[in-house]
């Protein structure tokens, strides 16, 4: 399972332990539980010269979630995975909600902020928000990583879908192309593209295999756009025959695929926008940064015999992977990003008038909505020992949303912080944990 990180009374960091081992210290008193997500362990002495493995922390990072892995180098071990959900979507439909609001204010001449749209200045560099809570979550959690382990470099999947040099070999010469890689960074394309299923049957969990729409027999190219997926069985019977013969009896499926193989990739796309920004981010923190593009990635891990997910693909990032990589019994930690909520004084309804009395404070006898607590109750009908996510009530009385249900109108005084909410909720990944 994960190594438990450990800093000294000084809060620097130390090698991780054994899970075994931080039980043992927390047991013996020789240490305290500093903080649960990532679960981190403090010694109650101060290490003068401490022996300190070189950890590399790498990044595969997505439209939707992002695999974090540290990794030692020498040894070949994972020693902490995490897969990062981002909230890109809900910043959009926020934006697109608020927008909507507003122009219907405007509309209807009731009051309204007035546009600024035409006096604004992007600076330089600019990102849509919806990237740039991508980017601020994986520095975010990088930075909070070097305070708990002792990291000395970063690795980076720059590019995970170098769309140029598939269309244009020649760009950086063929020996990339006509190497061991070859064929990796197309078929990881069409992976994403067609969600790893067979384009004509739909079949999944099986070899699928590069399928040309139009036939190169028939004057069908090489190019993204003339490409899909297929399983063998759907590959062999179609052979060279035009596509509308091959499904005329299927016309549904027909215009599905020809709809999706001029559809450009979204995700590819956010991750190719933002992949030099974080590349820039990423220096900036003063550690090495060591790059590798997605067929590298996936290169690896087929060689190492390595299951996907995430944080495997992580692990298998750049030329620094080690020729063995050990993933047995490591759990990663989920993390999704919550933001911190909202500026808005009050709730509106659907027209965008206030349906709501003002919000309150926003921490209550020093409980704020999101914090983790363990509430135990003595007596009444919410007797006993509850943990959960706390939303707070101006009457000090509040709401429990535990993994068996939401516990309500528990006193504040039975209430004990145990993780104060910073933005993310966590949870195991037992069911993307690698096999032992």
């Amino acid at each position: 399972m994960s190594n438990v990180f450990v800093v000294d009374t000084n809060k620097q960091p130390l090698n991780p332990v054994h899970p075994g081992r931080a039980r043992m210290l927390l047991s013996q008193g020789k240490a305290a539980v500093w903080k649960r997500y990532p679960f981190t362990i403090m010694l109650k002495v101060a290490i003068a010269q401490p022996e300190l493995q070189e950890l590399r922390i790498k990044i595969d990072p997505g439209s939707k979630t992002t695999g974090l892995a540290l990794v030692n180098d020498t040894s070949g071990a994972v020693v902490f995975a995490a897969e990062v959900t981002h909230r890109g979507q809900d910043i959009t439909d926020a934006l697109s909600d608020r927008r909507a609001v507003r122009r219907s204010r405007r509309r209807r001449n009731t009051r309204y902020r007035k546009p600024r749209f035409l006096n604004r200045k992007r600076r330089e560099g600019w990102l849509p928000p919806s990237l740039e809570s991508r980017l601020a979550n994986i520095a975010t959690w990088v930075q909070r990583l070097r305070r708990l382990a002792p990291i000395t470099a970063i690795s980076q999947e720059l590019v995970k879908f170098d769309l140029q040099q598939m269309e244009n070999p020649e760009i950086a010469g063929t020996e990339y192309q006509q190497g061991t890689l070859a064929g990796y960074e197309v078929k990881e394309y069409l992976l994403e593209k067609w969600q790893r299923t067979c384009a004509y049957c739909g079949a999944e969990n099986i070899p699928l295999q590069i399928e040309h729409i139009q036939a190169k027999a028939n004057g069908g190219t090489d190019r993204l756009s003339n490409l899909c997926l297929a399983c063998e069985r759907c590959n062999q019977a179609k052979g060279s025959k035009d596509i509308r013969v091959f499904l005329a009896k299927k016309p549904t499926v027909l215009e599905r695929i020809l709809d999706q193989a001029k559809t450009p990739l979204k995700d590819a796309a956010a991750v190719n926008a933002t992949r030099w920004a974080l590349y820039r981010r990423l220096q900036a923190l003063g550690l090495p940064v060591e790059t590798g593009s997605g067929g590298l990635t996936k290169f690896h891990r087929v060689t190492r015999a390595l299951p996907k997910a995430h944080w495997i693909d992580a692990a298998c990032i750049g030329n620094s992977t080690p020729e063995q990589v050990h993933i047995a019994g490591v759990i990663p930690l989920l993390i999704t990003a919550n933001g911190h909520g909202c500026r808005q004084k009050c709730n509106v309804d659907e027209f965008g008038f206030p349906c709501s009395k003002p919000k309150g404070a926003k921490k209550i006898k020093g409980f704020q909505t999101g914090d983790m607590v363990r509430a135990i109750v003595p007596k009444g009908t919410n007797q006993g020992n509850h943990v959960g996510r706390v939303m707070v009530r101006a009457t000090g009385y509040f709401d429990l949303t535990t993994t068996h249900g939401r516990v309500k109108g528990i006193s504040h005084r039975f209430c004990t912080p145990v993780h104060h909410c910073d933005g993310y909720s966590y949870r195991s990944g037992a069911g993307h944990s690698s096999p032992a």
